[in-house]
């Protein structure tokens, strides 16, 4: 068995089409079902129905991929390894952050391109579920999030510093000199609030539901740098965590009381690897944290 047998395997898997699989892989079709029939030899058994130009699972093959994704992601950490033995001189970090730690992020990045000017960066922004997707996967090696500190089979999210849940209003707003609001006064004001698939909106759904309050929500926006800059007209308010507004020199965030601080963390893909690209980023993180 060889790890390019492997790699046609679950190709092939993927596209169910051994063309599209060659295709994809830049081989040949004749070289990649000679190279499936050589693994499926010396299984010893099928892994495919071949019907007509399509290809199909076997139940043996079923239960042999993830298997075969796990041999290829060992090797791929294997690799990762090596690289790491270059004193970083070389590689790719991929880092998946939410709009909240943008900031954080940005201080963290300088000090680390000073120390390690050699490695690329790869920055991509989602909402916490994206972004947990593109975490198992593979496509990101960290993410930075307001995910609550937890420990799955799939990721582990360790906390960075705390952060707590604030109403956002304008500095001309008539509530933007107090420090602190109950829940209950947010119930006369005007709302903006993140769409569904943020995890802060799926946190304040909760709350409300728990304290009986119905604020009056006169729009969702699935983007928080435009919600922010809605609020920043001073016609509305919204409800963040207070590390959202760095870019935003009028708005005040009052901090809504009686609610639990909130982690920052920063999510780690389980039972793999961790670049040493990327402990050196944590640190930065670290050092930069409020």
């Amino acid at each position: 068995m060889e790890l390019r047998q492997l790699k046609y395997f679950i190709k092939a898997a993927e596209l169910e089409n051994f063309t599209d699989a060659a295709a994809a892989l830049f081989i040949t079709q004749s070289t990649l079902s000679q190279q499936i029939r050589q693994l499926e030899d010396g299984l010893n058994i099928p892994l495919f129905d071949r019907i007509g130009k399509r290809v199909r699972l076997t139940e043996a093959g079923k239960l042999f991929l993830p298997y075969a994704k796990k041999t290829m992601s060992d090797a791929d950490d294997g690799r990762s390894i090596l690289k790491d033995l270059m004193n970083l001189q070389t590689g790719t970090l991929t880092i998946g952050v939410t709009y909240g730690l943008t900031h954080l992020l940005t201080k963290a990045i300088v000090s680390f391109n000073e120390q390690c000017p050699n490695i690329k960066l790869q920055i991509s922004f989602g909402t916490t579920q994206e972004l947990l997707a593109k975490l198992e996967g593979g496509h990101i090696d960290i993410m930075l999030s307001f995910l609550p500190v937890q420990r799955t089979p799939v990721f582990i999210a360790e906390r960075l510093f705390s952060s707590y849940l604030s109403l956002i209003v304008h500095e001309g707003h008539v509530l933007s000199k107090k420090k602190q609001i109950d829940l209950t006064q947010i119930e006369r004001l005007q709302l903006l609030l993140p769409a569904d698939g943020y995890s802060i909106r799926n946190m304040l759904d909760s709350i409300f539901e728990k304290h009986q309050v119905s604020p009056e929500i006169v729009m969702e926006v699935n983007d928080i740098n435009t919600l922010l800059q809605l609020v920043d007209t001073g016609k509305w308010c919204t409800i963040l965590m207070n590390t959202t507004i760095f870019n935003y020199p009028h708005l005040k965030a009052i901090k809504i009381i009686g609610e639990e601080v909130r982690p920052a963390t920063i999510t780690w893909p389980a039972n793999t690897y961790r670049k040493k690209s990327a402990l050196l980023m944590e640190t930065q993180l670290k050092k930069f944290s409020v």
